[in-house]
């Protein structure tokens, strides 16, 4: 039995996000790029500056989905992952994911922000190609 269409693209963003994580932080600046570019308004990305004048790097991406918050926190090569769901803005329920829960959650949002948005899906189109 064939995927349906909408799964095959799921899987196709979720593997692009995943695309290399054996180097965290490197994962986590691509990531960020990434986000910003097909969720422009929907994404804040927090840097610091790691030392006195060391490079600014990811801290937090924090990704405002509809219904849903969906953060990852990067602290000195441990991430954190988490969802919480929203209602009138006011967060109900927190809940700590496992990183392919988590960008799980990110691919499906993408998607139905591509659903809804042309520019997002040709943003996303672009992250898969690249």
């Amino acid at each position: 039995m064939a995927p349906e269409p909408d799964a095959l693209d799921l899987d196709l963003v979720t593997a692009s996000l995943r695309a290399d994580t054996t180097d965290l932080q490197a994962f986590v600046e691509a990531l960020a790029i990434k986000l910003e570019d097909v969720l422009p308004g929907r994404v804040r990305v927090d840097r610091r500056r790691s030392g006195l004048r060391g490079p600014k790097v990811v801290n937090r991406i924090t990704i405002n989905a509809g219904d849903r918050r969906l953060e990852l926190v990067s602290d000195g090569g441990a991430l954190e992952t988490r969802g919480a769901r929203l209602s009138g803005g006011i967060v109900l329920k927190t809940e700590m994911l496992d990183i392919d829960a988590w960008l799980a959650a990110v691919s499906e949002a993408l998607a139905a922000e591509a659903g809804r948005s042309e520019k997002t899906r040709q943003a996303l189109e672009r992250l898969l190609i690249d």
